[in-house]
């Protein structure tokens, strides 16, 4: 006769109905489909991301700082001063492989993000909990200044991304 298997919660041995499965927290990617929505979107914004980074290296300064000129002249700004002005100067090369540098870091950091999400790894969990709990503040002034129906939308999506990505790890813990 073979001993009854361990209660899930409790411990004890033959604690379980009979004919009763004790209920065991399943991390694989099946169980949380919250979870590969939120990987999905993380995979995209990444690879938007890179996309972008490449884009920045591939053009370079030059047609950027056409662009802007365009826009300069398009809505009558003033190009010696204020924001044009320091966007004009900022566009060099220098600036501009800083700025595809810190948008292939973000873009590499959401495809890691993402491919953990799903395959259901603690870490990514622990990370997109961190990442959006350091969204929530400026979302939450996006809301004050500026209150509409997608600051309120972008709100409600962080924090339900947030208690997906928080029950997942609560989950784990029990």
């Amino acid at each position: 006769m073979r001993p009854e298997p361990p209660d899930a919660i409790t411990g004890a041995p033959g604690s379980t109905a009979a004919g009763a499965t004790p209920h065991h927290y399943n991390p694989s990617p099946r169980a949380h489909p919250g979870l590969h929505v939120i990987a999905l979107v993380e995979i995209s914004k990444g690879l938007l991301a890179l996309l972008a980074a490449s884009g920045l290296e591939i053009l370079g300064p030059a047609p950027l700082r056409g662009w802007v000129h365009e826009l300069i002249a398009r809505f009558q700004l003033d190009p010696a001063h204020g924001a044009a002005a320091w966007l004009v100067s900022a566009i060099n090369p220098g600036g501009v492989h800083l700025a595809a540098a810190v948008a292939a870091f973000y873009g590499c950091m959401h495809v890691l993000e993402g491919w953990g999400l799903w395959h259901a790894k603690a870490w990514a969990s622990w990370l997109g909990c961190v990442t959006v709990a350091l969204y929530l503040p400026f979302d939450l002034f996006a809301l004050a200044k500026h209150p509409g129906w997608l600051a309120w939308a972008v709100v409600a999506i962080n924090l339900i991304v947030l208690w997906v990505l928080a029950r997942d790890l609560y989950m784990r813990k029990r």
